[in-house]
């Protein structure tokens, strides 16, 4: 077991410290998350259906530009606001896209992509714990974790898509109804968390997976014609509209600098 690191906010120079790779967890982060995943669906259906370039190319493509955006990630050895959500972004797309991928193109059941995306999702926070001694989000200190961190992220988006499709088109509940039901759960982890004492890591991931079907639900909501139960605004523009507020959240981080995290190993 490694020793508990600690989070400061002492000035980065300070012998002993080292700048954590990923955001603190302000109403910033699940702003943007929210944001992200919800242009993650719309972005993925635009580019797979209205530029009609289908589900294979586009999944080659949009895996290929998330590689190079891992890439820039990792090179950087620390959180830099426009590159770390750029690449959510893209895992966003591309999270969805390995769902819809399995489902349209190799027949595979929503019921089997949840069941297997979340035994993925435990054997990799296995691994983790493993290797690490932790899962906090606040000790993304090393390549290590930080390789771990971005493969959890892949699985949260790819369980969410198949939990969200599952719940609102398999069993019929409609995108609005879908939404609001994992708003609710996402209520009741943060009274949780606020109120009762759940685990603070145990709460954050849980949350981190509910919003990708919640965000996806809205976003279908948004942009799906309305006899497809949507309100007809478009793929187009509901990606543009969330992509406006992403990159304003962003600006304002890069700022402030305020979702910026110091790690001692002391």
């Amino acid at each position: 077991m490694m020793k508990t690191d600690a989070v400061t906010t002492q000035n980065e120079s300070s012998p002993g410290l080292y700048p954590n790779r990923v955001p603190q967890v302000t109403a910033g982060f699940w702003v943007i998350k929210l944001m992200a995943v919800t242009m993650g669906e719309t972005a993925a259906d635009y580019i797979a259906v209205n530029l009609g370039l289908g589900l294979t190319v586009t999944s080659i493509i949009m895996s290929t530009v998330l590689a190079g955006a891992l890439l820039l990630q990792f090179s950087m050895k620390r959180y830099v606001p426009w590159a770390y959500w750029l690449a959510v972004v893209l895992i966003s797309i591309v999270g969805t896209l390995v769902t819809d991928n399995l489902v349209d193109n190799l027949g595979v059941s929503l019921v089997t992509c949840t069941a297997v995306f979340t035994v993925l999702l435990a054997l990799t926070f296995g691994a983790w714990f493993r290797q690490e001694g932790t899962l906090s989000i606040h000790t993304i200190i090393s390549t290590r974790r930080e390789a771990f961190y971005w493969i959890t992220i892949l699985f949260t988006f790819a369980l969410g898509t198949a939990v969200g499709d599952l719940v609102s088109e398999q069993f019929g509940l409609g995108y609005l109804a879908t939404g609001m039901l994992f708003g609710a759960i996402i209520i009741s982890l943060s009274i949780g968390y606020f109120m009762i004492g759940l685990d603070s890591i145990l709460a954050f991931w849980l949350v981190y997976i509910f919003t990708r079907p919640l965000g996806a639900s809205f976003g279908d909501l948004l942009s799906q014609p309305v006899n497809y139960g949507g309100l007809g605004f478009g793929t187009i523009a509901t990606s543009l509209i969330f992509l406006g507020v992403i990159i304003a959240v962003v600006m304002w981080m890069s700022v402030t600098g305020k979702d910026q995290e110091m790690i001692s190993t002391q």
